[in-house]
């Protein structure tokens, strides 16, 4: 969705992923029910990945969405947005397989991941160190894994209700892990917003993006139809249940929880060499 901005208007472009939660959040842009002052949001739509290798090389997007992994190298460009988190409470990526096996079994197998940048790889990497990452489209790995082309898989988004239907076999849902030993969420994507804008425009895209996901949580029948769109063959039962997978109380405001489950992913990251150190995590 792209644009100029009227004659006084500040142009501030949003990537976002082309989801059926990521629209569902914007639901409040898209029916005039939320505005950041003095601003038009122009929405750029591309998957996730290439969002991510988009902040880093270029961070030419006033806003964006990122995975939570790729926000480690992006610290020092961008602040993180209170609202607008996906954080998986008691779900997650899940790692799937042609039958039931152990994580642990996967060292030295091939597993499928959506991207080298994706939370999905790094909780791979954090959780099965052992494990060989293969880098796939994502909606291209549950028939990989089975076709035999690897072992297994980590899933994301709709396949992550429809596995089952591929006669594919969970292995470890990483929010369920997360949730049993941890107690926390798991952090996935957030949203980010660069910090040349200033403190107070900032706030402002923040307090404009809340209201948007509060619009939608208001008019939820709407926000589900609009989403849909970008529900990839979702049905409105199984649509309205991811996007409550992925849009909770902590999209709203991540609050001190999501604070502490980015600080706990960073720091499992930092002890598995993932990524160098901590990041500093400032949430406006």
């Amino acid at each position: 969705m792209t644009g100029s901005a009227p004659a006084g208007l500040r142009s501030l472009r949003f990537g976002h992923s082309p989801d059926a939660d990521d629209a569902f959040m914007f639901y409040g842009f898209h029916a005039g029910a939320a505005s950041v002052a003095g601003c038009t949001i122009e929405h750029v739509l591309e998957d996730i990945q290439s969002l991510n290798r988009r902040a880093l090389e270029r961070a030419d997007l006033e806003i964006t969405a990122v995975s939570a992994h790729a926000y480690a190298f992006l610290a020092g460009r961008y602040a993180v947005l209170r609202c607008g988190a996906s954080m998986g409470l008691g779900y997650g990526p899940v790692v799937v397989a042609r039958e039931r096996l152990a994580l642990g079994s996967l060292g030295g197998c091939r597993v499928a991941t959506p991207g080298a940048l994706t939370t999905a790889a790094l909780l791979l990497r954090i959780e099965c160190p052992e494990a060989v990452p293969v880098a796939m489209r994502f909606d291209h790995i549950p028939a990989a894994v089975a076709a035999g082309e690897v072992e297994a898989g980590v899933i994301i988004h709709e396949s992550q209700l429809t596995y089952r239907d591929e006669g594919l076999a969970k292995v470890v849902d990483f929010g369920e892990l997360w949730r049993d030993r941890d107690g926390l969420p798991v952090p996935l994507g957030l949203d980010v917003v660069r910090r040349d804008l200033g403190p107070e425009l900032m706030r402002e895209v923040s307090r404009g993006f809340r209201a948007s996901i509060q619009a939608a949580l208001d008019r939820e029948d709407d926000a589900i139809r609009y989403a849909l769109q970008f529900g990839r063959g979702l049905d409105v039962e199984k649509g309205r249940r991811f996007v409550h997978m992925y849009v909770n109380e902590l999209t709203l405001d991540m609050g001190e929880t999501g604070r502490k489950a980015l600080e706990h992913l960073y720091r499992r990251a930092a002890e598995a060499g993932a990524i160098e150190r901590m990041p500093p995590i400032e949430v406006v």
